[in-house]
């Protein structure tokens, strides 16, 4: 028995003989399953290989979970979606597996659009999750979008276009319009990551290392404090500046 035969023997039983396992369904397990998956991003950002041979395991799992209950409802079988995936690698790679040619990764993408389009998408931004943090799917919908060739031709143009929706988010946020500063503000947001395309800057990891510097700098002054006897509570703005600018030394 192979270790993943293994696993699923495992998962099996489980459904079978333990009360809480029998309980679970596909709605029950998806925030989990998304807490896994970002478990595994981040022991890649911090090159933690154990972790991530660790955090891979417990994806695994979820998939494996996931097919078992479709099996025991009588919706899909394991091996099917062992197939699918199989079956569509070889489809969306005819430069592989076929005879067609390209010139390099950027038209392999583009392949993989049109090729998911003949297979009965209706667009070319359908698929993108809706539970994906905004930055990373207004990314993921101009990439995609990019691939047929709605996109800036400069990268110039779209700093301008940064700097409008800057402009109007201002305006709105002057005049006191709630619902309008929202509007803008989102439409600043997207407009960012739109450069950030342009510079090949993912703006979804590039904004948590920035959130992770923030942590660092700011328990650094909470640590320096909690050395001094201070409550940072009763600490003046003035200081823990000065201890901002010691942290980022």
């Amino acid at each position: 028995m192979t270790a993943f035969e293994n696993l699923v023997d495992v998962v099996r039983k489980l459904r079978i003989e333990c009360p809480w396992d029998k309980e679970q369904t596909h709605e029950s397990l998806r925030y989990a399953l998304i807490e896994e998956a970002y478990e595994v991003v981040e022991s890649i950002d911090d090159k933690n290989l154990e972790e991530l041979r660790k955090e891979l395991g417990d994806l695994l799992l979820h998939v494996v979970y996931h097919s078992t209950i479709a099996e025991d409802n009588h919706e899909f079988t394991l091996p099917s979606v062992i197939q699918n995936a199989t079956e569509k690698l070889i489809r969306r790679h005819p430069h592989v597996f076929g005879d067609v040619k390209v010139r390099g990764p950027e038209e392999v993408k583009e392949n993989w659009e049109k090729i998911k389009l003949s297979e009965g998408r209706e667009s070319i931004v359908e698929g993108v999750p809706r539970e994906l943090p905004a930055l990373l799917r207004a990314f993921r919908v101009q990439d995609k979008a990019s691939k047929v060739g709605f996109d800036w031709e400069k990268k110039e143009d779209v700093w301008k276009k940064v700097e409008e929706e800057l402009e109007e988010l201002h305006h709105e946020a002057i005049s006191g319009n709630r619902e309008g500063t929202e509007e803008e503000f989102g439409d600043l947001l997207f407009a960012i990551v739109n450069y950030a395309r342009f510079l090949e800057v993912n703006p979804e990891y590039a904004l948590r290392r920035t959130v992770d510097k923030f942590i660092e700098r700011f328990q650094y002054i909470e640590t320096r404090l909690k050395e001094q006897g201070k409550d940072i509570t009763k600490t003046s703005l003035e200081e823990m500046d000065k201890l901002w600018e010691e942290a980022k030394k």
